[in-house]
């Protein structure tokens, strides 16, 4: 065996040591490293939730959660880059309470979870519904002294909106709003188109985004002058009073 191929063999050998040593002291200084524990408020996010289910009650917005690391680790993380994934794939309409498992967390792997608070979640579930309601002028102020809007003439295009939401709410809402139309200062007719809104927080509205809501401004009409009151003719009880005192 020539000098340079031992010497070429012995140089692979010493590099492929030095590669190992410098892996084994990364984990070995990684074990000895000193752990800590810290505490997050980790969001909560509803994963796969069926489109004709509506999550009703107030979900837990965050889950105080205690993790145990390095600091460097513990250091990297926040709300911003945790988060609890609840799978609602299976939701079905009623009471539904959901385990936090520590696996719904994502965590990296050096880092262990201590505690989740709350351990599980409740919440209400309904089926979604949609119908048809009026669109109703939301009308500001009014028009200048002697001029008035004839609500009878108030001309909203389209008539109706599509609106969505829980059963429960669907069953009661009859009809949806436009966004404010201001009277003040109004001397003339006018249109305007204006947006749709629910009034009904778990209530929105599918279609149309918009409406154009035709105003008539005009002077009130005229009241109807008070009827005279009718004088009654009392001749025919004269005459009869007369013919009876002559019998």
């Amino acid at each position: 065996m020539s000098l340079e191929r031992l010497f070429r063999g012995t140089g692979l050998r010493i590099i492929a040591l030095l590669a190992a040593f410098t892996i084994w002291l990364g984990v070995t200084s990684e074990r000895r490293e000193q752990k800590f524990d810290r505490s997050y408020l980790v969001p909560i996010a509803l994963v796969g939730v069926p489109r004709d289910v509506i999550v009703l009650d107030p979900v837990e917005d965050t889950i105080a959660v205690r993790l145990r690391g390095p600091l460097q680790a513990l250091r990297s993380l926040s709300s911003q880059n945790l988060e609890i994934a609840l799978d609602m794939r299976d939701a079905k309409p009623g009471t539904l309470r959901v385990l936090i498992r520590p696996q719904a967390l994502n965590v990296p792997p050096n880092i262990e979870i201590l505690s989740l608070e709350p351990a599980s979640v409740s919440f209400r579930l309904e089926a979604r519904r949609n119908k048809h309601v009026a669109i109703r002028p939301f009308f500001v102020g009014e028009p200048p002294e002697g001029l008035a809007y004839r609500a009878e003439s108030v001309l909203v295009e389209p008539r109706t909106a599509l609106v969505s939401g829980p059963s429960s709410a669907i069953r009661e809402i009859d009809g949806v709003f436009t966004d404010r139309i201001v009277l003040t200062g109004r001397g003339q007719s006018f249109r305007q188109s204006v947006g749709v809104v629910s009034d009904v927080p778990a209530v929105r509205v599918l279609e149309p985004q918009s409406a154009v809501v035709t105003v008539e401004i005009a002077p009130p009409p005229p009241k109807p002058e008070p009827e005279k009151p009718k004088v009654r003719s009392r001749t025919k009880s004269k005459s009869t009073s007369s013919k009876g005192g002559n019998s």
